[in-house]
């Protein structure tokens, strides 16, 4: 892969003298946009959609943080095309598993052309494919890139965010959807904005956070620079939870009842090196409590699915437990980590499809992206720590569009109520920082698209890129 990667680091003392502390806050203060402004969008696009690509066609390189359902594949869609038609420069889409033929097919209905390649040799104006074939393209080759379901590159030392980064350091025009990040997840926001280009994640930490000690992840937001901090987000990454944070009516965008019912186990075997049958606290003691409840709580949730005619997703989080599903249901379908990608892609295609009844899976596996609306019934028999991937395997089903009240069974052992209850905190805590930037979103996303002025970091209109002459000569 020829890449062509961009440096980003800076000097503790620049030229004049500048500290790196004045360095960083006056990098930090403006966020020139890089993109160019648009006339008319595709009708097809709502109102809400129709702003916010907008808005990232005029930053150039964005973020889209926009809740599940409000329709991110369709303004990715009109920002590739935009784009494309602008600069005719190729544009590469980048999702999930089965990600991608449901992006074609929602490319077929709103007119836009869209290729599902598997390999550079396949690739047209506008290509998507699946992360895990990206070693198979030339990423030089294209001139704009979407990161859909941007979440996997929240962990900056992880060998994804290294490979795109890497791979899309030198490509003018960038692009990332995703649902709202995870609750006080500053990683997350800063591998955004150094895959953005923005800054780097540690500028970021620098310049708006404390370091705690200890745990590499023990930051703290400075709490003067809280109104700060998130209004040099905004100016970078929309956060909408609903239409109506930018003005619109959310009447299309009604969610149904979602029904959350816990069902919990008892269990007579006390896990290796604890005395009593007490409540689990330390994340190794809900594992092994979790690993000694198995066979009640795959017990518990087969007698309820076996009861039922509905279409049912099973979500797991050990092997162990999707063994056990997959033998207690007649006709379930497993798909783990180990299965080949063609498996994978094949098993949740046809749930999609609804000739599958029930899926058994991670959410690690299928719990971004996917919208399976026609199923209303879902079971956590295995329920991990991470509010993020909890809350995106329920809003597979949970989401705009959904028609009935959605059901969600989380079955846990007595020992394992404290995960629970962590889950509950986590999500009270993501409101809270949705609400928080949705409020500097509002102003940023009309002060760019309506010229609006805001308080501080009015929109300044910066020069649009063009393509530099390697990627000229090697796309002509």
């Amino acid at each position: 892969m020829n890449n062509h990667p961009k440096s980003l680091a800076v000097p503790l003392i620049d030229g004049a003298g500048m500290s790196y502390h004045d360095f960083i806050a006056r990098k930090l203060s403006t966020v020139a946009p890089v993109g160019f402004p648009v006339g008319d969008l595709p009708a097809w696009l709502f109102p809400h959609q129709s702003d916010l690509t907008r808005w990232a066609l005029r930053r150039g390189r964005a973020a889209i943080f926009a809740d599940t359902g409000l329709g991110k594949t369709r303004m990715e869609l009109a920002w590739a095309d935009a784009v494309y038609r602008h600069t005719g420069l190729p544009v590469l889409m980048l999702a999930p598993l089965a990600v991608a033929d449901q992006t074609v097919s929602e490319g077929r209905d709103v007119g836009v052309d869209v290729v599902n390649a598997r390999e550079q040799a396949q690739a047209g104006a506008i290509t998507i494919t699946n992360y895990e074939r990206l070693h198979r393209f030339d990423a030089s080759r294209f001139g704009a890139v979407v990161l859909d379901e941007s979440s996997v590159i929240k962990h900056h030392a992880a060998k994804t965010f290294g490979l795109l980064r890497e791979a899309f350091g030198r490509t003018p025009y960038r692009l990332c959807a995703t649902a709202t990040p995870a609750p006080n997840d500053w990683t997350e926001l800063g591998t955004h904005a150094e895959f953005l280009g923005i800054c780097t994640r540690q500028e970021m930490l620098s310049e708006y956070f404390i370091h705690d000690g200890g745990d590499t992840q023990s930051w703290r937001l400075k709490g003067h620079a809280q109104r700060q901090f998130w209004r040099w987000v905004s100016s970078w990454g929309a956060m909408v939870r609903k239409p109506s944070d930018l003005g619109h009516d959310d009447a299309a965008y009604a969610l149904p009842p979602l029904k959350v019912m816990e069902h919990t186990t008892t269990s007579d075997v006390v896990p290796e090196g604890v005395l009593f049958a007490t409540e689990a606290q330390s994340l190794s003691e809900r594992r092994a409590a979790r690993k000694a409840s198995i066979t009640g709580r795959v017990k518990q949730c087969a007698a309820i699915v076996n009861a039922s005619s509905e279409p049912w997703i099973i979500w797991c989080d050990l092997n162990a437990e999707g063994d056990a599903m997959g033998e207690s249901i007649p006709g379930a379908v497993e798909v783990r980590g180990s299965d080949d990608i063609d498996h994978k892609e094949g098993a949740l295609r046809a749930f999609a499809r609804g000739e599958i009844r029930v899926l058994i899976t991670k959410p690690s596996i299928a719990g971004w992206g996917l919208n399976w609306q026609h199923c209303a019934r879902m079971a956590f028999v295995g329920v991990t720590d991470s509010w993020e991937a909890y809350y995106q395997a329920m809003r597979r089903c949970w989401r705009f569009g959904q028609r009935r009240e959605v059901e969600v069974h989380i079955f846990a052992s007595e020992m394992e109520g404290a995960v629970v209850a962590n889950l509950k905190r986590k999500d009270a805590a993501a409101l809270l920082m949705g609400e928080a930037l949705s409020r500097e979103t509002n102003a940023a996303v009309r002060a760019e698209i309506h010229g609006a002025r805001q308080e501080t970091n009015a929109y300044q209109p910066a020069k649009a890129i063009t393509a530099p002459a390697w990627l000229q000569s090697e796309t002509a």
